[in-house]
């Protein structure tokens, strides 16, 4: 029992970060059908960003807690700059092109963010200052931390944020008409490039903080980094049902949940030779299975294709 809620805590802080990462993939996806695969490098600047910020702002003796958020605060205009850059410069051109042509764009945004964070951060794993003084608090024989404490509510408070804004706003209408049909949402007086733009940029938002999250709780930089970790919340897009919003947080808390307690229950029985190092195929195991009885995901609705 103090391995399954050890893990499940576990499980869930890692799957807030992928739910919340997967936000930007199905909200992108739902207003023009783009898998953005260069979304977990928008993660992984922003988490790049914090890192130097942080590294500025410590010598100045400043409390450590207003530290992080000034460098979350500066890592979210960035990546919300580079967000709606890349869907201008590079989506927005190819919005008629063939489905196959933004999909191969969106892979060489992704490599060239890549190595441009190469250039500017190094090759080499980057030492997250770990400013926020770790406390543990101790539940029924497992221990949660007020990190992992934070990171969940955080993601909560951004989940929710973003549900109201969809769905209880005029922009959040304008964005869904935009998402049904964007040629009548355009008769009826919509600005779809602003529309799509927006969405763009909340995603991007919504990365930022993702990346000080991931850096915060595994003190960890890297130009890579953002790889793995978008593909796994593109996965979680998936599982939930893509283009869904509730489903992508689903599927982010499902397949943290997994990772965390197939590694924690398999590691144990095997003395961890298939632990932590097969984590990522708990997870995909799951998806698979998922899709095959399942294709939408778990709550997406199968829809035809649009005229």
């Amino acid at each position: 029992m103090d391995i399954f809620l050890q893990q499940l805590i576990n499980g869930l802080t890692l799957g807030s970060v992928y739910a919340v990462v997967a936000l930007g993939y199905t909200m992108v996806y739902g207003i023009i059908q783009l898998i953005n695969f260069a979304h977990g490098e928008l993660v992984m600047i922003g988490a790049m960003v914090a890192f130097t910020l942080i590294g500025v702002l410590v010598p100045a003796g400043m409390n450590p807690l207003v530290i992080v958020l000034l460098a979350t605060a500066c890592a979210i205009p960035v990546c919300m700059l580079i967000g709606y850059a890349m869907e201008r410069l590079a989506y927005r051109p190819l919005r008629r092109a063939p489905r196959l042509a933004p999909l191969i764009t969106a892979i060489g945004v992704s490599i060239i963010l890549q190595h441009l964070a190469l250039l500017v951060w190094s090759r080499n794993n980057l030492a997250f200052p770990q400013i926020i003084k770790t406390v543990s608090y101790h539940i029924g024989g497992a221990t949660i931390t007020n990190v992992q404490i934070a990171i969940m509510v955080m993601s909560v408070v951004m989940m929710a944020g973003l549900a109201l804004l969809v769905y209880r706003t005029r922009l959040g209408t304008a964005m869904r008409a935009t998402a049904q049909n964007a040629q009548v949402a355009g008769l009826m007086g919509i600005d779809i490039n602003r529309m799509i733009a927006v969405t763009f940029v909340l995603g991007a938002a919504l990365a930022a903080v993702a990346g000080v999250m991931v850096g915060s709780y595994y003190g960890i930089a890297h130009y890579q980094m953002g790889a793995l970790l978008g593909m796994k919340a593109f996965a979680a897009a998936v599982l939930g049902g893509i283009g869904n919003l509730p489903g992508a947080m689903l599927g982010g808390l499902t397949l943290g949940v997994v990772e965390a307690l197939g590694a924690g229950y398999i590691g144990d029985l095997t003395g961890n030779v298939f632990g932590s190092n097969y984590q990522d195929v708990f997870a995909f195991l799951v998806l698979i299975t998922v899709l095959v009885f399942r294709p939408s995901g778990l709550l997406g609705e199968r829809v035809g294709d649009r005229a």
